[in-house]
Parts: structure tokens; sequence; C-alpha cells
């Protein structure tokens, strides 16, 4: 039998209009707007690219996703809602899924088909397009992902296919129950044929740029700002209330923050530990919410790192050595918390497990790092000297800093190594040339699977290139099985025997939001946004 989902009470009211600037139907009655709808978003860095094939970064999501729709999004709590899918079926065996597909029309005035979709999946996974996020395309178990990425079946042998202009029908290799779920990341949402054939990699240059979001893309400064424009011919634009967005990079934090009280940002991270103070001075702005990242330090253990890093007793004992309450407590002080295992607290029906170390005393911990290290033939007359790599940051540089000094602590020399955002991309993807790099990861779905699929031999993102069969094996079994705890379980205990990184700190996001602006989702544990249903009121 096959199980049909209906289009949702959500999904009927986006359809209803209202003007402009007049209370959309997410304005509260007698809400009193501000005359100027502008948003203005800081982010820690630039993007290297706006082609939702190639993003990789949570930031790049963030910007993506208010200019296209792919099948799903979220809503305030993070529960899935319709977007461009108005309603489904599944096959018996689950392997199987058919949308049905809303009316909707590109900016330049072309509908939105499901070829789109096709062509966007396949060019993800097709190797001449190289992207670093490829993989997706394999962990949605969609037909024939992994040989069409490895270039031994054509794209067009991809399990995706257009039944007719607005029915999609995707065929998987093996049935998970999440599958929907990893349908709001922007790496699955269509792009345009067309306007992609036409002008190759030029087609996200804001005069060729097509979207199908409530948002167009009206200049992009590099290095400077991002600016979006609301799209008029998006299909809900009367219930669109904010009508521009400004991205704006900075890699220091401190001006961001000053930049924030000269009323030049909406929004702003705060600067490690300082948001007790700002949250004193600023009740009605600061917020810190969980936010589903995990914080960790990686070893590099392939081809290009460093033969100590390959002995699994030097990677245990840098872990041990670091001292998170610190890096918490006295450094951060942002709400977040000490981590031990990879996957985020707060991801759903995830429980973690119980792994030895995280129940020492640091003292304990600290003895047991020199040991170990001892036995691995490093000391006073055989010292172990590593490079520590992270991205422009001072926050990032306050945490390397403390790392070095408690891996002093043990006998262990290292050198800082900074590099702006992109340079630090391809140091770490590309070429694996990195000791130890700052890392972290930023869930795609609300699963544990997001995070600890990363690990597997087969990621792109697992970039100090470990290995293990039996994790592997733990990965591939959790895809069809009933209940696949007991399978994360088992590899988060073997990530923290065979350490390949060093989870450090699970995220919060300490924030100041100007008070004027609603309809953030403070309660989304992605902090998955979308400005289409924020709004700013007047002071």
């Amino acid at each position: 039998m096959k199980s049909i989902a209906a289009i949702s009470a959500f999904a009927l009211m986006l359809g209803s209009a209202a003007p402009v600037l007049a209370q959309s139907s997410k304005v509260p009655e007698g809400t009193k707007l501000a005359a100027d709808q502008t948003f203005t978003y800081w982010m820690q860095d630039d993007l290297k690219t706006l082609d939702p094939d190639l993003s990789t970064s949570k930031d790049g999501n963030d910007v993506l996703q208010q200019m296209f729709e792919g099948l799903y999004q979220q809503d305030d709590h993070g529960k899935l809602v319709p977007a461009l899918a108005t309603s489904y079926e599944v096959s018996d065996d689950k392997k199987t899924y058919t949308f049905h597909l809303r009316n909707e029309k590109w900016s330049n005035g072309d509908p939105v088909t499901a070829q789109d979709f096709v062509y966007a999946w396949r060019r993800l996974a097709d190797p001449a397009t190289a992207s670093q996020y490829s993989w997706y395309i394999e962990l949605m178990q969609v037909k024939n992902a992994h040989d069409v990425i490895a270039g031994d079946k054509k794209p067009s042998e991809l399990g995706v296919k257009a039944l007719d202009d607005h029915t999609l029908q995707v065929t998987l290799d093996s049935a998970i129950p999440y599958f929907r779920q990893m349908l709001v990341l922007s790496s699955t949402f269509p792009v345009p044929q067309k306007v992609v054939e036409e002008y190759g990699s030029d087609w996200t240059k804001p005069e060729n740029m097509v979207v199908n979001g409530p948002y167009k893309l009206k200049s992009w400064k590099i290095g400077n700002s991002i600016e979006l424009t609301k799209n008029d011919a998006y299909y809900d634009a009367a219930n669109v209330t904010l009508t521009d967005l400004k991205f704006i990079p900075m890699q220091d934090n401190d001006q961001a923050l000053t930049r924030y009280e000269a009323g030049e940002l909406d929004f702003v991270q705060t600067p490690a530990g300082q948001y007790p103070r700002l949250k004193k001075e600023y009740p009605d702005a600061a917020h810190a919410p969980p936010r589903s990242c995990v914080y960790a330090y990686r070893f590099n253990v392939g081809p290009n790192g460093p033969e100590a890093l390959k002995d699994v007793k030097v990677r245990k004992a840098l872990s041990y050595a670091i001292n998170r309450d610190i890096i918490v407590d006295k450094i951060l002080k942002g709400g977040q918390k000490p981590a031990y295992t990879w996957t985020h607290w707060a991801t759903a029906n995830f429980k973690a497990p119980d792994v030895a170390y995280a129940d020492m005393t640091q003292q304990e911990r600290m003895d047991k790092a020199k040991e170990l290290l001892k036995e691995a033939g490093y000391g006073p007359d055989h010292p172990l000297n590593l490079r520590i790599m992270y991205n422009t940051s001072a926050d990032h540089k306050k945490i390397a800093i403390a790392v070095q000094q408690f891996w002093k602590q043990i006998g262990v020399q290292s050198t800082l190594e900074n590099f702006e955002w992109k340079v630090y991309l391809d140091k770490l993807n590309g070429q694996h040339d990195f000791d130890v790099a700052r890392t972290a990861w930023c869930a795609d779905y609300n699963e544990a699977s997001t995070y600890l699929d990363v690990n597997t031999s087969w990621s792109d993102q697992n970039s100090g290139q470990w290995k293990n069969a039996d994790y592997d094996k733990l990965m591939k079994d959790s895809k069809t099985a009933a209940d696949p705890q007991e399978d994360y379980t088992k590899a988060e205990k073997i990530l923290a025997e065979d350490m390949p990184l060093a989870p450090i700190y699970a995220y919060s996001l300490p924030m100041l939001l100007n008070p004027q602006i609603k309809g953030y989702p403070f309660d989304n544990v992605q902090l998955n946004w979308y400005a289409k249903n924020m709004y700013k009121v007047a002071k």
C-alpha cells in the first residue's frame, strides 16, 4: 500500500495573498512595521560560491535558502514543511518517492519543473562538476549515486527522473527514514539548466543569476557584501515583508560588534567571552540558543600528515590534554558545552554513549596523555612538533593558543598557521595540507548520521583521511536498521578509541539580534532561518 501525504494547512496558508507591507499572514495583526525592511546579517567569512551544487558552508546555505526553494523547508521548531513539494507518495518498500510540485516560476519567468531538479542532482553527482558535496547525494541513498560519483556510470543513470513537468520521482538504493529531512539542504535545490548552460561558471553573477526563492541577487562585492532584494516573481511574494537582505563578511568579530552597536548590523555573533556582559547590557537582544554544530581539531592521518599522528596513542594524548572546561567556561562563555563525542547533544533521537575519557578528571586525562606520549616514543629526547591550522578569526586564534599551551604541558610543541577562509578550505579538503586543523561540522539535517557519515572513508569531508572498516560497516548497516541508535553508539565509541579528531565543544549561538527583527527561529536547533518569515517592527 502506498502512503500519501496531503498538502498541509501551512502550504495552503502560503497561497493566500496580501499587499506588501500590509500585514502579511506572518505578521500579527496590529503590528506596526518599520518603514525600512532591511535585514543586515554578519558572516564570519565571505562565501566561496553561490552555486547550490558547489556550496559547502553553513553560511552559504543560509544565503542560498533565501534565493532558492527545494522540496522542503523547516518551520520555527525544525519540523519539515512543504516548499515546492505539495505532496508525495512512497512505495511499499520505501525506496521510491514520487513528489508532486507546486506551479512556480524562476525569476526570469520560466516555469520551475521537475527536470530542473533532475538536472541539478545529476550535476551535483557528476564528477565533471567537481563538487565537494557530491557525497551528499550518495548519503541520500539515491540509486547509482556511488557509481556516478566514481565515474563508473553516467549521470543520466542516477535514480532521479521527471515523470512530467510537475512530478519528480526518486529511487533509492536503500530506504532511509530521514530521506525527506535531507531535502532541506541547498545541495538538493533545483538549478535553471538553460541559464547554467548559457553562462557556465558565470551563471551566479548578479546580471545572470536566476532563482526561484523569495529573494534574488542584487550584488556581490567580494569581501564586502552580498545584497539580495525581494523577488517579485516569487509565488508568495505578497507575504514576504523584509524587502532587502545584506550579508556582511567580517573576520574581526570585535569590529562586527562595534558595527552592531552603531546600528549598522542587525545580527552578530558575540565575540568569545563577551556574552555575559552583553546579556546584561542588551537583555532584549542577547540570545544563546543551542546550535547543532560541533567544534573539533582534526588529525591528518593521510599521506600528507605527519608520521606521529598515525599512532593512535599520540592522537589520544593530544585529545586528552585539551581542557574543554577552560575553553567553554573561561574563553567562550556563551552557553557552549564540552564535547567528548562527535554528534551534537541536541540532535533528534540521539543518545550520546558513555566514553571513558569523558568521565576522567582533567588531571587524570593529563596524566594519561603524558603516559601515552611516552609509550609512543615522544619526550624530551624526541620532542613532538606539530602545526595547528585555523581560518582567520580572533576566537579560533584564542582557542588555538589555549590548545598550544595545553599541549606544551605534555611536551608537545606546536606552531599556529592562520589562513583566510578560501585558502583554509583548499588546504583542508583539497590538498590535505595540514597536521592538525580546526574544523567544525553543522548538521545538514536533524539526525545523527549527518555527523557520523562525515568520518566514513567515502566522505569528501573526511579531511584527515582516516579510514576504519568497522566504522564504515556500522554506518552502512545503520541505513537499513529499524533503530540505528545502536550503530551510532558503536560508531561514537570507535571514534573515542581511534580518535581521528578531538571533539572540543558543542555549539550554542551567542548572538545579538536587533529586537526590531521578529520571526527568528530560536527553537530550531539547526537555526535554519528563512527571511521570508521574518519582519522588522517600528521602534
